[in-house]
């Protein structure tokens, strides 16, 4: 699976409790918009229209706040032929906002549209639901309200790949098509504000809200002065800016995970770094809770493996791999043949040819002109692996500067980000030879798990086994070093939501069926 890198981050704001009041029928909210002039579900790439979207349009299955797929426009599904094979069946009561059936052929009108465009060489944007095309083969109709998916791999994650917003079949690449959620768009205008109204022919109960109105902002700054000066109710933001709110009594601050994934990458074509000693001694050197709350202000949720904390993806087990522990670190280096021997505080040793070699390294990081915190976070990084001997140069680099040395395997270490999908696999960055290993490992194990995965996986409870074993083998090697998911805040007057788990993309989760 392809999945973007991002190096691009913003800090954001740490959650407070306080009291606001229920919502009533109306909500006014800041958000930030600079890229959508139309209204086109499946092309969006701005975060905030992907929140409005997902109260417009709803999708064949949804995912709970235990990080499940559940049945929404569908009501079951079932697999055959070894998981070759997904049959979903639909909900029969649903209509568009427009009051005109959904059928299974919306269904795969709109699967297929995605599908052609991921596909399409010439196209240089794929679409947020590109990867798609790494699940579905193909998908037809074989009824009113049966769909059927042949699948490119026999893998429970298909079924979070469900989750795109289904279109009318003649209306797909419309501007405004209906959907079949619970708001519909009554007014939009990219440079000034949207405006959503209950869609009352809504399969379910209607909303107690009944309009919410978004004022459209281009910065972050606008965004924080528009809560900050009262002329809206709530916020979408993940700027450092927000973080003046988090001792406020009039006011909600909801956290929320983004899907941005913070690592310390280390290039293991680099000579130093092939060895498992080394790389384990510059893990057990850096403080990583640290870093969380000091210079992120605990704005980030901790995991020390690409799955995600706190659900059934994570593997609990492997706390004792991650804990800072200098000793072990300098014994580390030690029984690698790391030592002064002219007291210069920089480990050396004997290379090969005889020659005296040094332990240096270079940090590459790229960081956005707003924020210091991941300069911040590299000179951290610096002091914390200089007390074991371990000498780091720092280079801040551009954003096109970075992406080539890492492509090129031109690097040591690197702080980066991972732009990680809805469906909960990794591989792309641990398999050998794929295009997000930057770090170059290699593993036969976890090469063989994840292909066995996507091949045979076919229950969540052998998909949990399999994450199981893969974030074993990623503590004991190592590859690079997890820090954390970053995070973005709600900020609110009015609370809308009951909801456990809100998240990016999904900012107004909940609100529908919100009752004070």
């Amino acid at each position: 699976m392809i999945i973007s890198l991002i190096l691009c981050l913003c800090l954001t704001a740490a959650p407070i409790l306080s009291d606001a009041s229920n919502v009533n029928d109306s909500l006014v909210i800041a958000i930030q918009l600079t890229k959508t002039p139309l209204v086109r579900p499946l092309e969006a790439n701005e975060r905030d229209i992907l929140s409005i979207y997902d109260l417009v349009y709803e999708s064949l299955v949804t995912i709970d706040d235990n990080y499940l797929p559940q049945p929404c426009l569908c009501t079951s599904w079932e697999q055959s032929s070894n998981g070759k094979t997904w049959t979903f069946h639909l909900r029969e009561d649903v209509t568009f906002s427009d009051g005109t059936p959904l059928t299974a052929r919306d269904v795969v009108a709109t699967a297929q549209a995605i599908l052609a465009r991921a596909n399409d060489e010439s196209t240089v944007s794929k679409g947020f639901y590109a990867n798609l095309r790494y699940f579905v083969s193909s998908i037809s109709a074989s009824d009113s309200y049966t769909v059927v998916v042949r699948a490119e791999r026999s893998y429970y994650g298909l079924l979070y790949a469900m989750t795109f917003p289904i279109l009318p079949e003649d209306r797909v690449n419309a501007d405004d098509p209906p959907g079949t959620g619970p708001y519909i768009i009554d007014v939009f205008r990219p440079t000034e504000f949207i405006n959503l109204k209950v869609n009352t022919n809504w399969w379910k109960n209607l909303p107690q809200v009944k309009t919410i109105s978004f004022q459209v902002c281009t910065t972050p700054k606008e965004v924080i002065e528009s809560y900050d000066y009262a002329r809206v109710d709530a916020a979408f933001t993940r700027s450092i800016a927000a973080s003046q709110y988090r001792s406020g009594v009039n006011a909600f601050a909801m956290d929320y995970r983004t899907r941005q994934l913070d690592v310390l990458l280390m290039n293991q074509s680099a000579d130093r770094l092939k060895s498992l000693n080394v790389r384990k001694a510059i893990r057990y050197a850096i403080d990583v809770d640290r870093i969380a709350k000091n210079i992120y202000m605990g704005m980030v949720e901790r995991t020390d493996t690409p799955a995600i904390p706190g659900t059934w993806l994570y593997n609990d087990d492997l706390s004792s791999y991650f804990v800072k522990n200098v000793d072990e670190a300098r014994r580390l280096l030690e029984a690698d043949g790391w030592g002064d021997s002219n007291e210069d505080g920089v480990l050396d040793r004997l290379n090969d040819e005889g020659k005296l070699v040094s332990l240096n390294m270079n940090l590459y990081v790229y960081e956005e002109p707003e924020d210091n915190v991941r300069i911040e976070t590299a000179n951290f990084i610096k002091e914390e692996l200089a007390v074991v001997g371990i000498n780091v140069s720092i280079t801040t680099m551009t954003f096109t500067g970075i992406q080539e040395k890492l492509s090129a395997g031109a690097f040591n270490l690197a702080l980066v980000s991972y732009s990680m999908d809805v469906v909960p696999d990794y591989g792309f960055m641990l398999m050998s030879g794929n295009t997000g290993n930057y770090g170059r490992y290699h593993s036969s194990a976890i090469t063989d798990l994840w292909k066995n995965m996507r091949k045979s996986a076919t229950t969540m409870a052998e998909y949990q086994q399999g994450l199981m074993d893969i974030q074993r083998i990623f503590a004991e090697d190592c590859p690079f070093i997890c820090m954390f998911y970053r995070k973005g805040v709600v900020l609110t007057r009015l609370m809308y939501t009951t909801v456990r788990d809100v998240r990016e993309y999904e900012l107004l989760r909940g609100i529908q069926s919100f009752k004070p």
